[in-house]
């Protein structure tokens, strides 16, 4: 059962896209976000030569989440060699202990955990060249690492970034479904999550789009086809969550759709219906 937890947040400067620093009630640890453009603000700060892990953040060509996942005895040393040869990123997130505790083989297993959770997530294109390699460390030592990472990915999560959550899945005693079957083939399931909407595995889209058709929407369907996401078939191969029930419903439909109206549980009752 989840409990209550409190984080505690400074906005540096009153400016949420510059630098915020966080930290939860009885944690020792503390997660910085910091913009590209605000490093050398980060540095003046006493922890900013910490040993910890830090995640990077981008879009690649087709506007999707890149992360790349890294650790460092030094942390803004070696943040400032991402920015003489890398411009893939625009976001950073570090990761450490306020009484710096974290040592090499603490930092090496982090970011390979870290990178290892990113990938069966499978919310962001992980950027790194190779994988980690995982330090040995002692039984006490994973016990105060495991807690750490839960407590990361909740502060990562609650500024904004979701490379480290699992999709919701379906309970299908308790998720409501929500349907559609529409011209050219298109016969799709989905239900409502926090991030947006998820279209089911097997369900298939209209085997082509109207010529009013939005132009991105388009282009957005396309790529879901060029990643497997959708076979040849016309079929998803995954569940996969859109941003918006609207989102998901033209991409089904192939045609500017209203998610909300749209998609309709077995009774008829549409999203909009149920929300009231």
């Amino acid at each position: 059962m989840g409990y209550n937890k409190t984080i505690q947040m400074c906005i540096f400067g009153g400016n949420p896209n510059g630098r915020i620093m966080c930290e939860l009630s009885n944690w020792n640890g503390r997660v910085y976000k910091i913009s590209r453009s605000e490093l050398n603000e980060f540095a003046k700060r006493d922890d900013a030569e910490y040993t910890g892990v830090y995640f990077l953040f981008g879009k690649n060509s087709d506007n999707d989440e890149t992360i790349y996942i890294g650790e460092a005895e030094k942390l803004v040393t070696r943040l400032k060699q991402h920015l003489k040869d890398e411009s893939y990123w625009n976001d950073c997130i570090v990761v450490l202990s306020k009484d710096n505790v974290l040592n090499k083989a603490h930092v090496k297993y982090l970011e390979n955990m870290f990178y290892q959770i990113a990938k069966a997530a499978n919310r962001s294109e992980i950027v790194n060249n190779t994988v980690p390699t995982r330090s040995s460390i002692s039984e006490f030592d994973e016990s105060m690492l495991i807690e750490f990472i839960d407590n990361t990915k909740l502060l990562v999560n609650t500024l904004g970034y979701k490379s480290f959550e699992k999709f919701e899945q379906a309970d299908n005693k308790k998720t409501l479904f929500f349907s559609i079957v529409a011209a050219r083939g298109a016969n799709a399931s989905g239900y409502l999550v926090p991030d947006g909407f998820t279209v089911c595995k097997g369900s298939r889209i209209a085997t082509n789009t109207t010529p009013s058709m939005s132009k991105n929407l388009v282009e957005l369907r396309n790529r879901l086809i060029e990643k497997g996401i959708i076979d040849s078939g016309f079929a998803f191969t995954v569940d996969y969550v859109f941003s918006s029930p609207s989102l998901a419903a033209a991409v089904v439909i192939g045609r500017n759709a209203n998610g909300r109206t749209e998609w309709k549980t077995s009774d008829k009752k549409t999203i909009k219906m149920i929300e009231g």
